[in-house]
């Protein structure tokens, strides 16, 4: 894999998971209440024995950057590394990334310097465990241009996703933006040729593009340079080849998830405190997920109630109910609190002893959840100051809301508390 260099596509705005994205880049959303997005694919490459790793980004990319160098410095004795590379304005170049083939395009000079045979494209925002050193031994097999990674798929989801279709060798000879009705059924595969039981393809009779691409170094540098009015692999750079090139398709059949909404993110996080297996574990001593060390003292709970919860580092919890939730570093939660169907992504930083204190005896409101709270089904961003006796419930159902002035946005039914945000004394959402 030595002769492999990956490109980690960061995202564009993040708009999608807009308020969590108004600091950071959409990769630097914390997950698990202790691991970033980022973690995910950098961690996968690591696993496959690939070292050499850039990551693009161009929107909030400070946090991301500071993750990044902080949590992955390889021995200087490999050529291992963990790099972000800014969108920046050139005199050849005005434009900021136009979308992810563009993204390549503009580092392009940098990337045809390296002396290596293929460009994994990742990107930022999945989460799933996959062996890419699979995936690029099934490229060179196939004597591919390019293999795009692909999940099977039923109906259910189909028409939410571009899908293709493939002959009996695998490669891929048509393709199709979101289809319904007769379009979609059009594009039924067998999906037996690509090792699904003859069961499994009944249940899931279509492919759709995971968005992981392997390209042969030289093809991505042509197709780049020759279609140089195209911006998206995907939609335009990649169904452009599919006449004159060898695109195969490669498939994965293990968890993956697109974690592009508030809600997909909401649900995936929830989703690790499953019982007794989640769809995706972080508990997989041959591919562990990495991230930064921090150091932190252990969580200390005392007379809480918790029951199918993840509990990040460093946290304090006292007298309090925590069910079905996520709690992140450094979160302090107070007594006679009810916390149901969340994610709290806990703080930066510990608050002073001293300056705890002083709020208490002057009525300001300390970081954390204050005594009497109850949240159920929200995400509270990092450093957030809830109030005593707050209310977080959304009794009324409403499905989307921007309050940014009163520290809050709901979507999809899920109120996201703002980074930094105060939540005064009894305010019910």
């Amino acid at each position: 894999m030595k002769r492999v260099l990956s490109i980690i596509l960061g995202g564009g705005a993040g708009t999608r998971l807009y308020p969590l994205t108004k600091y950071r880049a959409k990769p630097a959303v914390s997950l698990a209440g202790k691991y970033r997005l980022i973690d995910i694919p950098v961690s996968n490459c690591i696993n496959s024995e690939i070292l050499k790793i850039y990551v693009l980004t161009q929107f909030n990319s400070a946090s991301l950057n500071r993750h990044l160098t902080r949590a992955y410095n390889f021995s200087q004795f490999s050529d291992g590394f963990v790099e972000v590379l800014a969108a920046q304005q050139t005199p050849e170049n005005p434009n900021w990334f136009q979308g992810t083939a563009d993204a390549v395009r503009k580092y392009l000079w940098l990337f045809d310097s390296w002396d290596v045979d293929e460009f994994l494209i990742l990107s930022g925002d999945h989460l799933y465990r996959m062996d890419y050193r699979l995936f690029v031994e099934r490229h060179r097999q196939t004597g591919a241009d390019i293999t795009l990674s692909v999940v099977p798929i039923g109906y259910k989801t189909a028409s939410s996703f571009g899908l293709m279709k493939i002959d009996g060798s695998g490669r891929i000879v048509d393709f199709s933006e979101k289809p319904k009705g007769d379009a979609l059924e059009a594009m039924k595969v067998d999906t037996t040729t690509l090792g699904l039981t003859a069961e499994q393809a009944q249940e899931k009779p279509f492919i759709a593009s995971m968005g992981i691409y392997v390209f042969k170094k030289q093809v991505l540098v042509d197709l780049l340079r020759r279609l140089a009015d195209q911006t998206d692999f995907g939609k335009e750079i990649i169904p452009a080849s599919s006449r004159d090139y060898n695109v195969q398709a490669y498939l994965f059949d293990g968890y993956w998830e697109d974690i592009g909404t508030i809600e997909a993110f909401f649900n995936s996080n929830i989703a690790l405190t499953r019982q007794p297996e989640p769809p995706f574990s972080f508990y997989d001593e041959q591919a562990p997920i990495y991230t930064r060390s921090r150091y932190l003292p252990p969580s200390k709970l005392q007379d809480c109630q918790v029951t199918q919860s993840i509990i990040g580092e460093g946290c304090i919890l006292k007298s309090c109910q925590v069910h079905n939730s996520v709690i992140g570093l450094r979160q302090r939660v107070n007594a006679d609190c009810v916390i149901e169907d969340s994610l709290l992504m806990g703080a930066d930083y510990y608050e002073p002893l001293s300056e705890r204190s002083q709020h208490m005896t002057r009525g300001k409101v300390s970081m954390g959840i204050g005594e009497g709270s109850t949240i159920k089904r929200a995400i509270v961003d990092k450093n957030a100051r809830i109030g005593r006796n707050v209310k977080i419930l959304n009794k009324e159902d409403i499905q989307e809301a921007e309050r940014e002035d009163l520290g809050f946005y709901i979507r999809s039914g899920i109120v996201v508390v703002l980074k930094n945000a105060l939540i005064p004394d009894g305010m019910i959402i």
